[in-house]
């Protein structure tokens, strides 16, 4: 019996076509338009108080116009704790060498003169900026000299040695001249700080813009925190207090005033008068007292 082999083709598979997928549009790149100058409100500098190397608002949150700035009006909160802050680095600011005094009031003239562009805005000009550079140099070269031109070996009639030091007078409180605002200020702290003394200044109340600025170099120079500090304000009302202060040991004033040359002389304090533009190394012996020392010969 013969058999047929029977060959079933089986049916193809029918694959159904992708449905076509919605083409993305190309992206459009938006640009972003920048607001115009006049648009933007500029971030104003706030100028604030300088006290143990750092930059606090008055305790008192009080503020005054001047130059067309909101400047802190330091109170007599303030005035204490910038005494308090002086008398803490008097022992470092003074325990430097006089060579390396010298050389941090040369790194405060460096910093003055890379910002001498912004010093120039806030006082009369170039001219005074640089007149006060020099002015810094000029005083920094005379630290380690004090002791030759001030001192002395003194002849006594007996087996002794006599020598005479100038040290230190200690916290110098500074009421800055009115003018010029960069040049007065410079003239009156340089040589307080060359002499190794701590400052408390009170910058021109109509111009205080220059002393906060010098403030802010000499928080970016190697002085000591709390060496120099500035306060900004009404000198007629800060000034009774810094002398009247017992920790205070000098005053300097641009003119005589009686009321405060009282106040200060109830704690025996060194008062001082010198013009605002002013450049001499008894400028620095104002600050200064002179210490005798008495030593056995051979001992």
């Amino acid at each position: 019996m013969r058999f047929r082999t029977l060959f079933f083709r089986r049916p193809e598979r029918t694959v159904d076509a992708p449905e076509p997928q919605p083409v993305a549009a190309p992206a459009v790149t938006v640009p972003v338009t920048a607001t115009p100058p006049a648009e933007r409100l500029p971030v104003r500098k706030t100028y604030k108080l300088f006290i143990g190397g750092e930059f606090p608002r008055s305790e008192s949150g009080r503020t005054y116009e001047a130059e067309g700035q909101n400047v802190a009006r330091a109170s007599r909160k303030d005035v204490r704790d910038a005494v308090r802050a002086a008398r803490a680095a008097l022992p470092k600011w003074a325990g430097m060498t006089a060579y390396n005094r010298g050389q941090v009031l040369y790194r405060l003239a460096e910093m003055v003169e890379s910002r001498a562009a912004e010093f120039a805005e806030l006082c009369t000009g170039r001219a005074e900026v640089e007149r006060s550079i020099d002015r810094i140099v000029w005083y920094a070269g005379w630290t380690d000299k004090l002791a030759q031109v001030l001192g002395a070996s003194n002849p006594v009639a007996g087996p002794y040695f006599n020598f005479t030091l100038p040290e230190p007078t200690g916290v110098v409180a500074i009421v800055a001249p009115a003018e010029p605002p960069l040049l007065g200020l410079v003239s009156r702290l340089a040589p307080v700080l060359a002499g190794g003394n701590v400052a408390v200044a009170v910058a021109s109340e109509a111009h205080p813009l220059a002393a906060i600025e010098l403030a802010e170099a000499i928080a970016n120079s190697d002085l000591p925190g709390g060496a120099v500090n500035v306060l900004t304000g009404s000198a007629e009302e800060l000034a009774p207090w810094l002398a009247a202060h017992v920790d205070v040991n000098a005053l300097d004033l641009p003119a005589p005033d009686v009321d405060l040359e009282r106040a200060a002389a109830d704690s025996v304090k060194r008062v001082h008068h010198a013009a605002a533009d002013l450049q001499s190394p008894w400028e620095i012996a104002a600050f200064l007292e002179l210490k005798t020392v008495w030593h056995p010969i051979g001992v």
